[in-house]
C-alpha cells in the first residue's frame, strides 16, 4: 500500500505541515512526498490514499495545487474511484473555502474522504504577515502526524 501526499507551499507553512505527516506516516506504510508542481496522474494512480495540504491563497485553493488537480483531473477520472483521501489547509484566515475546494475535486474523483479537513490558522493579515516565512507551532505540527500516521495505518491494515 501507498500513501501519496501531494502539497504546495510558498512560505513553508504547508511544507512542514506535509512534512510532518509524512514523517509519522512512513513508520505504517510506504508514502511518497511530492511538491504539486512534480505530482502527476501517474502518481495518484500509483497511491492507493492520498493526503493533499495546501495554503489557503485569498481565500481559495493555492493556484499550484489547483494547477495539480486540473492536470490530473481527467487522465485518472474513473480510475481512482472510491480511495481514501484527506487533506490539511494552512490558512491566514479560516481556510474553509479552499477545503471547499479540495473536497469537491475529490467529490469528482469519487474519493473516500476517511478524516475531516485538518486546518491550521497562521492570522496572516497585513501584507508583511502574509508574504513572510511561516513557523507552524509544535502542536499543530503535532496534529499533522497524528493525521498522517492515522491514515497510513489504515491504508496498511485495510480499513480504507
Amino acid at each position: 500500500m501507498e500513501l501519496l501526499i501531494v502539497y504546495h507551499s510558498r512560505t513553508g507553512g504547508s511544507r512542514q505541515m506535509a512534512e510532518a505527516a509524512f514523517e509519522a506516516a512512513r513508520e505504517e506504510c510506504d508514502v511518497r512526498l511530492l511538491r504539486a508542481e512534480d505530482a502527476g496522474p501517474e502518481d495518484l494512480l500509483r497511491a492507493q490514499g492520498y493526503l493533499f495540504c495546501a495554503p489557503e491563497n485569498l481565500a481559495a485553493l493555492s493556484g499550484a495545487m489547483k494547477e495539480f488537480f486540473d492536470l490530473c483531473y481527467y487522465p485518472v477520472l474513473g480510475r481512482i474511484e472510491g480511495r481514501p483521501y484527506a487533506q490539511m489547509v494552512c490558512a491566514g484566515s479560516d481556510g474553509a473555502n479552499a477545503a471547499r475546494q479540495t473536497a469537491r475535486i475529490a467529490t469528482g474523483w469519487r474519493l473516500r474522504e476517511v478524516q475531516e479537513p485538518l486546518i491550521v490558522c497562521t492570522y496572516a493579515q497585513s501584507p508583511e504577515a502574509i508574504l513572510a516565512d511561516k513557523t507552524v507551532p509544535e502542536a499543530d505540527l503535532e496534529r499533522c502526524r497524528e493525521l498522517g500516521a492515522a491514515l497510513a495505518a489504515g491504508l496498511a491494515m485495510g480499513v480504507f
